[in-house]
């Protein structure tokens, strides 16, 4: 049980990471990009092809970030004047391409063949008591910020609320304000628990855990400082009528390039830690349904909002873990009609979502940019 709760924090935290990058594109800019996988693909083959060179791992990284936002640099120069739509199909084309061009130049990805024994961090890593006591420390500092900033938010959406309904407030309208953060907060006493657990019985796992949570909450604090600076006011001034900040003599242009650069280099990181998970990668782990996970993510916890897109990613991944569990054991459907299933009820649960709370569970509705 142990193991399976690391795996799911790992794998929240890498779509966490992913989504990140994409709420940044359209949750905060308004670019719509439907191949946000391709550079996740860049960032992974470029970590692991460095590595095999003899590249230290944070460099390989780093150049892996770096060659995503050049990849983004290449797609805004020639795509983000066009039309939203256009933009749409140009991403979803790039990112078939990139997938295509790893499949068959096997020279230098080995193709169909995949990639495998390449370098893991701490792979090969062994701590003593006080290693183990150090991380745990260091886990147990994440943890703090988590709950502060779940504090943070949940006192935003409360004072939201008494402005938005004035002198007619009623507490028990935050009712569902409350039941989620309670929910949320279950969630992360639940990971504590099983990560200090994991550490403590440290494993290649349990290290690539903590190293991603890290990652994740660089990477959120990072984004938080931006999109409250001018540049990111800006880049929703872009998103809800771009007329008006070219009216103000922004180059609206060079902002967006500078979102979908930083958007992909984030991807290009959650590439990384996606091979050190899988540990073995072929061009079929890079598929299109890694972008539209990521879109469910973002469109669920609420666009143009950053903890929205953890929330997110947790209530994704435990919906999947969930689901799996239920229908594992079904004699009345088979494998094929299962996975059918669960992909039937999610979609569900998302046109409820938009009829019902189109701006997703930590949005808010004054910033939502679906006319864009």
């Amino acid at each position: 049980m142990v193991e399976y709760l690391v795996f799911l924090t790992i794998s929240a935290s890498l779509y966490a990471l992913f989504a990140l990058g994409l709420n940044l594109q359209w949750g905060f800019t308004g670019l719509i990009n439907f191949g946000h996988v391709a550079f996740m693909t860049i960032g992974a083959y470029t970590t692991v092809l460095l590595a095999e060179k003899g590249f230290p791992l944070f460099s390989a990284v780093i150049i892996g970030a770096i060659f995503a936002s050049l990849l983004g640099l290449l797609i805004g120069l020639t795509s983000l004047k066009l039309r939203e739509d256009y933009l749409a199909i140009v991403t979803i084309g790039v990112s078939e391409l990139i997938r295509l061009i790893v499949q068959n130049e096997q020279w230098l990805t080995k193709g169909t063949f995949g990639i495998q024994s390449y370098q893991l961090p701490l792979g090969n890593f062994q701590p003593n008591l006080l290693g183990k006591v150090m991380m745990i420390i260091i886990f147990s500092v994440l943890g703090i910020f988590v709950l502060w900033q779940l504090w943070k938010n949940v006192r935003q959406q409360l004072r939201l609320r008494k402005q938005i309904q004035g002198k007619s407030y009623q507490p028990s309208s935050v009712l569902n304000i409350y039941l989620s953060s309670g929910l949320t907060l279950i969630l992360i006493l639940i990971t504590y628990i099983n990560g200090i657990i994991a550490l403590y019985n440290y494993n290649y796992k349990a290290g690539l855990m903590l190293l991603i949570l890290i990652t994740l909450t660089v990477v959120y604090y990072g984004l938080d400082l931006l999109v409250h600076s001018p540049w990111g006011r800006v880049l929703k001034a872009i998103r809800e009528d771009e007329e008006i900040p070219k009216a103000l003599g922004k180059n609206v242009f060079f902002y967006k390039l500078q979102s979908f650069m930083l958007g992909g280099a984030i991807a290009g990181i959650a590439g990384a830690f996606y091979t050190w998970q899988l540990t073995t990668i072929y061009p079929s782990s890079f598929e299109t349904l890694l972008t539209f996970n990521a879109w469910i993510i973002v469109v669920l916890g609420g666009s143009g909002n950053n903890a929205g897109v953890i929330l997110g990613s947790i209530i994704f991944w435990s919906y999947d873990s969930l689901t799996r569990f239920i229908f594992s054991n079904s004699e009345i459907i088979n494998d094929a009609q299962v996975g059918a299933l669960r992909i039937m009820i999610i979609g569900l649960i998302l046109m409820i979502l938009m009829i019902s709370r189109p701006q997703g569970i930590l949005g808010k509705k004054a910033e939502l940019s679906l006319n864009n």
